[in-house]
């Protein structure tokens, strides 16, 4: 739903203000349609389902993972493709893990986003629209922004998305933004209001490295990004998540360890290593053996570091497989 076009629509209509709020609620407590606004009079329902779409975004496809997990392709009204995912926890956590873009200029080499034509940015509505979704399958309480797209290139929707957030039950403190680095959407980030937390993909110690991995690393490289990450956390006292997959290797050395444990200040970061999932890419990831090595490196250096739980791999809806397509790839 597009709440600036509701609004719209109403104050043409001569309707009260109050009415955009109502069907707001009603949206954002899970409402599949207009039909079901009650407080709203029957013949306000009928012109706003003429008026204005209940979705800014039309479902094409729909996946269930064996551990749950839901991914969805959507098509904005121009055709443009995109994905979002909702993953549930045996502790009872449902996060959505929506996109910002459709596709992403920033071809990262490990991930399925980047090796498909970048579309455009999303509309604040196409991105609530894919919160709206999932809140109509059942509650949700966590949301992510590590989908398609470089959040930080789209800050204004990906914000006004994010005040919108905690009508579905979703607070601004269970609410992440993942970058690659991409430092004024950073320091933009660091002077908003919202206690939004900040994740960095970083997946390598060194520039060298991460040019490799991540050309934006040539932008922006790692002294900047750290930099603008700390600025953040002096302002709003939160800690930095640090995702780096485990690319079999390439990054996941005992020496990669050691100079990551060397760059990252204790007190400001947290790392999520991250099983490397097929991609169609050259890399392969890294054995168990490697990442507990790995892991426990961290560790001993003292920086809080845990290794995340896939969800959702059998469908290509796992971190770094996003790539708007009908079907999964076969199994690698």
């Amino acid at each position: 739903m597009d709440p600036a076009l509701l609004k719209r629509a109403l104050s043409a209509a001569g309707e009260p203000s109050y009415r955009a709020t109502q069907a707001w609620e009603w949206a954002a407590r899970g409402a599949t349609s207009y039909e079901e606004m009650t407080n709203l009079p029957m013949g306000l329902r009928e012109r706003l389902a003429k008026a204005v779409p209940f979705s800014t975004l039309s479902t094409k496809h729909e996946a269930r993972s064996s551990d749950g997990t839901v991914k969805a392709l959507f098509e904005t009204a121009d055709g443009r493709p995109l994905e979002a995912v909702l993953m549930t926890y045996d502790d009872g956590r449902r996060s959505i893990c929506v996109s910002s873009q459709s596709g992403c200029p920033l071809t990262c080499t490990f991930c399925a986003t980047g090796q498909m034509p970048f579309g455009r940015n999303l509309t604040a509505g196409e991105i609530l629209d894919q919160a709206l979704h999932f809140r109509r399958l059942g509650p949700v309480d966590h949301c992510v922004f590590m989908g398609m797209g470089e959040p930080m290139m789209n800050l204004d929707a990906v914000l006004a998305a994010c005040e919108r957030l905690p009508d579905l039950g979703i607070t601004h403190r269970r609410t992440a933004i993942s970058t690659v680095g991409w430092v004024p959407g950073i320091d933009r980030l660091a002077q908003t209001a919202m206690p939004v937390r900040l994740a960095l993909s970083l997946h390598a110690p060194d520039d060298e490295l991460r040019s490799r991995i991540m050309p934006v690393n040539d932008r922006y490289p790692i002294a900047e990004v750290l930099a603008a990450c700390a600025a953040y956390h002096a302002r709003k006292r939160e800690r930095v998540f640090v995702e780096y997959v485990m690319l079999g290797g390439i990054n996941d050395l005992p020496e990669h360890a050691h100079a990551l444990a060397d760059l990252l200040d204790r007190r400001v970061y947290k790392v999520n290593l991250i099983p490397f999932n097929p991609t169609g890419s050259e890399y392969r990831g890294s054995s168990r053996n490697a990442t507990d090595a790995f892991l426990a490196i961290l560790r001993e250096r003292g920086l809080r570091a845990t290794v995340r739980l896939t969800r959702g791999r059998d469908i290509d809806a796992a971190c770094g497989q996003l790539a708007a397509k009908r079907e999964p790839a076969a199994a690698v």
